[in-house]
């Protein structure tokens, strides 16, 4: 029987009017055809989007239909107890050349309630920023769905959300009903719950080649919107390096950072879980029982659940999120 071993993904890219040139220039992704490359989806199981195999005997399988057939041994016990047909993680990465819509995402009992799959909580991680970048996350102020909509209606819904300027290695969590957008200039990592639903809430009157504006879904954001106000939007962590870096636990996805100068052994047997491997920064090598893969920036690792031992090797500096199900 062939074994399980750590796999790589042909991405998939999708053109978007608000998307630049970055995830080919920055993240040498040069296959990409595409004007305004705005995401390239590198592991996903949404379906009619999943990414497959580029590598080993596997290659040409897709996502779902491993975890299908490897179950536990692929994804752990407690993921496959509740995702037993869908990797329960997508991973991509988003270059905004222009402002993305303002949006908002379902809670898990929203997204139930209204038949549409698993809610969406997300993270980002900054991985460039022009100078002066921005993003939006959450509310700057305490208002309620009147003052709200006044100030959707009258188009000055910016005046009430909160706005962060960004730089590399900034972290945000946007939990689902956390309305956000991304402004011009920024590169990231986005790591996220398997779902594709996104409620539009106001795009910016842009409209298409032919005069027509995208769908906004003014009512049904409204029951997701959380209008709490949180005191930092920003997530701090300690920069460390050659140890593992927790940024985000979350129901969802556990996120941690390596940023290695040196070889660092994994014993990855307590975690029940895959293990994903995204570089952010430089090269490596993993090497593990079977073999050794080489990992450069804007490449994704699968790591299967039931390998316990790795031996991560920088050339000479790399820096990777170390993502699992927690």
């Amino acid at each position: 029987m062939n074994l399980l071993y750590p796999m790589k993904f042909t991405p998939i890219l999708k053109d978007k009017v608000w998307g630049g040139q970055k995830i080919r220039t920055e993240l040498g992704f040069d296959f990409s055809p595409l004007p305004n490359c705005g995401e390239a989806w590198v592991l996903s199981g949404i379906a009619g989007a999943q990414t497959v195999v580029a590598n080993g005997f596997l290659q040409g399988n897709e996502l779902n239909d491993l975890v299908e057939i490897y179950m536990d041994d692929l994804v752990g016990e407690k993921a496959f107890e509740q995702f037993p047909d869908q990797f329960p993680i997508l991973v991509k990465f988003i270059d905004s050349n222009d402002w993305l819509s303002i949006q908002v995402h379902p809670d898990d009992s929203l997204a139930a309630k209204r038949k549409v799959g698993n809610g969406k909580t997300e993270m980002w991680y900054i991985l460039d920023a022009d100078k002066d970048a921005e993003l939006i996350s959450g509310f700057n102020k305490t208002v309620n769905q009147k003052i709200y909509l006044d100030h959707l209606g009258q188009k000055r819904l910016r005046e009430i959300l909160n706005v962060e300027a960004v730089q590399r290695g900034d972290v945000f969590f946007i939990p689902a009903g956390r309305v956000h957008a991304l402004g011009p200039g920024v590169l990231l990592a986005e790591i996220q719950q398997t779902s594709d639903t996104t409620y539009r809430i106001y795009d910016w009157d842009r409209v298409d080649s032919e005069g027509k504006s995208r769908e906004l879904h003014t009512d049904l954001a409204l029951e997701a919107i959380d209008f709490t106000v949180e005191e930092t939007y920003r997530t701090s962590y300690a920069k460390l390096k050659n140890q593992t870096v927790n940024l985000i636990e979350c129901p969802a996805f556990t996120t941690n950072i390596l940023e290695l100068d040196h070889g660092i052994e994994k014993d990855l047997e307590y975690i029940d879980s895959f293990i994903i491997y995204l570089c952010a920064e430089g090269n490596c090598s993993i090497q593990h029982l079977h073999g050794m893969e080489e990992l450069k920036k804007g490449e994704v690792i699968l790591i299967p659940a039931i390998m316990h031992h790795l031996f991560i090797l920088p050339k000479p500096r790399v820096k990777l999120l170390e993502i699992f199900y927690p």
